[in-house]
């Protein structure tokens, strides 16, 4: 298993030619100070292994992660009476009494068991952490006083760094989680001999040992599944090499004493897919300590490079590196217009975080990506399908890093058989369909509660997504190896529909609009959220079947399967319905909702991500999207302000999109449970809910690129959505649209001044440039 990660990391690190573009400024996010809180530290990441140092003087703590470290194990919690109850709910639904219906769902039409609330659902976990005890000859050690302190994460080079100045000796550290030999590496130096001394522990707040011998120290354990407490098994092995100095163990820890240079190797792993984890550690920690540091280092950041140097961003305006980013983002939130540089640094870091939290072979990045400090992780660090797994992909075909999105569709590809049995125990229906969570064990059943857990559109979504590597690459090999994962969504739907005898439409039945209710419109004063119809269900099904259809006919298949989607689609309700107060209806009913406000917009989706709204197409239903984001308000937690950047952008409205951005801007450092408003950035740029959820960086990194190009329209638009201050000069390189194009421009006053397109395959491709459409023939690369 360990060589399939090693070809997955070479794959991803493969250049595309004509697209490894040097950066023209150096983007880092820099402190003066140690982080004071995790929200402060350090992300770095090589796709599988994770590493947060807080860059602390007198003690370190740096974060340990494993993307596949998670608790819990398979289960079927499938309710195979379920179906039984479908005639009852439906019914009630149509005579009206959705809060009766509701009532049913939530006994008798949830999983079994305590769904996600459950250790056997699991959790995605930290691997804990190493702990650095630093002395200092002729310092006092109860309260250390340094000077000239400076940590930084470089984005260029996926480096991080610290370093101090102690009694006259300068200190400094280095850090990366290598795409080299998949291993984590710090090394640490002072400027005078044999001024290093320090002591390495691991832990972790639980299911945990450790052990030292042979100048090694090793942390290892089993995490619970639910059954028999016997689940997934991990370990973390470090080792030293030293330049002076010695190293000897106790019962815990590995001590370095008088040394002036060490190099720590952070070897880990789990047993999932993967029986002889512990070798393979071991075998990595091995190869690694062979190598020249700087060989290794140069290693990494060269297959780094060929990733994250394929797109380049400069939108003019004044540089504003020269204060801390804590300082940069309180300055920026107050003055946005005077630090262009700010947006880059932001979108550039989001194509970061895509690098380092995932990679072919392994698994997508989960809520909280790849960083998580905690046993249970918020939401319990799973993959979200009612908008959060999907926005976390959003930015990797546009931004150029189109590899990343194949981790999810295996992880989706995995959700299938479960899909099938869920399909058949709540709605007796075909093909496959999965709710509102999953993990890596792949859950598809409904959520433990009705006004969340019901809504069935998540494998819809995913399809979206999986279908949008398509769209961007035109890889015919590809779309026949996912075309069975989109077919059976597609027959489940189809499958599943009912007819609304009010109108004529086929919707679906029971439904809910995540995560919305609304009041019973008899008076009672009773909310509900289950309903027939929603209108993120007929957006979603509507562009899939359509989907479906273009896939049979590029792959020559299905001919019979895709006219009864094509008569299908004929009798869905219409991608949007304008209420009467010029709003798109969340319902199939004009219902008056619970929040006004509410964090999500679901019934948007067909203005993004989707391409059913836009302005040339279907002006009323824009104008109508208008009003709807009006009326939601621009507040929320940072997930539901990205997504609104990308919907203003997609409105070509630059100046409310821009305004959005300098929102999610605000720094915080509060670490609550948030579903309302007031989301934010920490100061170390990860997304805050609160808490930290990886999904605002993902999203707003693809609403940025969607305000500097678009190509979901039927054709590639440069510039469609930019504020004033970009306006004046800037020079974007790499970006990708869909048709398999890639595209750099230039601009000067708002205007293009030259502009490539290239593609493996070359032909003509439509264009509006300054407002007129072209076509323009794109040059072979």
């Amino acid at each position: 298993m360990f060589k399939k990660y090693l070809i997955g990391l070479n794959i991803i690190a493969t250049c595309i030619p004509g697209l490894c573009i040097a950066q023209s400024q150096p983007l880092k996010i820099w402190f003066n100070r140690p982080a004071n809180q995790w929200e402060e530290t350090l992300p770095l990441g090589n796709g599988r292994l994770g590493m947060m140092p807080d860059g602390g003087v007198k003690k370190e703590t740096i974060t340990l992660n494993d993307i596949t470290l998670w608790s819990g194990a398979p289960q079927d919690a499938n309710n195979y009476e379920a179906y039984k109850k479908l005639p009852q709910i439906r019914a009630l639904l149509l005579a009206g009494k959705n809060a009766d219906a509701q009532e049913i769902i939530d006994k008798d039409f949830i999983c079994k068991g305590p769904g996600s609330a459950g250790v056997n659902y699991g959790c995605y976990q930290t691997m804990g952490n190493l702990n650095i005890a630093f002395e200092y000859s002729g310092a006092d050690q109860k309260d250390i006083k340094y000077t000239n302190y400076h940590r930084e994460l470089s984005i260029n080079t996926a480096v991080a760094k610290c370093s101090y100045v102690v009694n006259g000796v300068t200190y400094k550290r280095e850090y990366f989680t290598s795409f080299g030999d998949d291993i984590s590496i710090i090394k640490l130096t002072a400027d005078k001999p044999g001024k290093l001394n320090l002591s390495l522990t691991m832990d972790r707040p639980e299911r945990f040992a450790t052990t030292a011998q042979n100048n090694q120290l090793e942390m290892f354990g089993q995490l619970d599944n639910g059954i028999d407490g016997k689940g997934m098994r991990y370990l973390a092995k470090v080792k030293a090499s030293l330049k002076g100095g010695s190293q000897s163990i106790t019962a815990n820890s590995l001590v370095i004493k008088n040394a002036t240079e060490a190099i720590i190797y952070i070897s880990a792993g789990t047993d999932y897919k993967q029986l002889n984890y512990n070798q393979k550690a071991a075998d990595i920690l091995t190869a690694a300590m062979k190598k020249p540091y700087d060989q290794e280092k140069q290693r990494h950041i060269t297959n780094y490079q060929k990733l994250f140097n394929r797109v380049t961003v400069n939108l003019g305006g004044n540089y504003r590196d020269t204060i801390p980013t804590d300082l940069r983002l309180a300055n920026f939130h107050k003055t946005p217009k005077a630090d262009n540089a700010l947006p880059v640094l932001y979108y550039q870091f989001g194509r970061y975080l895509s690098i380092c939290s995932t990679r072919i072979g392994l698994l997508p990045p989960n809520l909280q990506g790849l960083w998580a400090n905690q046993i249970a992780t918020p939401w319990t660090g799973d993959y979200h399908l009612d908008i959060n797994v999907q926005m976390n992909h959003w930015p990797v075909e546009v931004s150029n890093l189109s590899e990343l999105n194949l981790p999810l569709a295996e992880l989706v590809k995995g959700m299938v058989n479960n899909g099938e049995k869920t399909a058949k125990a709540y709605y007796n229906a075909d093909g496959w369909v999965a709710h509102v969570i999953t993990n890596i064990w792949g859950w598809t059943e409904p959520g433990e509660a009705a006004s969340w857990g019901i809504c069935k559109v998540g494998s819809g979504w995913l399809c979206d997504n999986l279908w949008q590597h398509y769209d961007f690459t035109n890889d015919k090999k590809y779309l026949a190896d996912i075309y069975p994962v989109l077919k059976g969504s597609a027959l489940f739907y189809s499958s599943m529909l009912i007819n609304d005898p009010k109108t004529g439409w086929l919707v679906t039945s029971p439904s809910s609009s995540p995560e919305n209710g609304f009041l019973m419109p008899d008076g009672s004063g009773r909310h509900a959220s289950i309903c027939m119809g929603p209108t993120i269900d007929n957006q979603i099904i509507r562009e899939l079947f359509n989907n479906v259809i273009t896939a049979g006919k590029v792959l020559g298949k299905d001919q019979a399967f895709c006219k009864t989607l094509q008569e299908k689609l004929k009798k869905l309700p219409p991608a949007g319905i304008i209420a009467k107060d010029g709003r798109i209806q969340e319902w199939l009913e004009d219902y008056t909702e619970i929040e006004p406000h509410h964090r999500c917009i679901s019934h948007l989706y067909g203005l993004y991500p989707a391409s059913l709204i836009t302005p040339e197409a279907t002006p009323a239903l824009a104008e109508a999207s208008k009003k709807t984001l009006e009326a939601r308000g621009d507040d929320g937690p940072s997930f539901a302000i990205a997504y609104k950047i990308a919907w203003w952008a997609r409105l070509h409205d630059g100046e409310r999109a821009y305004k959005l951005f300098t929102d999610l801007i605000h720094p915080t450092l509060a670490t609550n449970m948030n579903y309302g408003d007031g989301g934010g950035i920490y100061p170390n740029m990860l997304s805050a809910g609160p808490p930290f959820q990886i999904d605002g960086n993902f999203g707003a990194t693809a609403a940025l690129a969607e305000m500097l190009i678009q190509s979901h329209a039927g054709f590639i638009e440069l510039l469609p959505s930019v504020p004033a201050n970009w306006k004046q000069t800037g020079e974007v390189k790499g970006l990708r649209v869909r048709g398999n194009f890639t595209v750099d421009f230039k601009w000067q006053d708002g205007k293009i001044t030259s502009y490539r397109v290239t593609s493996t395959q070359p032909r003509k491709v439509k264009m509006k440039i300054n407002g007129v459409m072209k076509n323009v023939m794109a040059q072979k690369v």
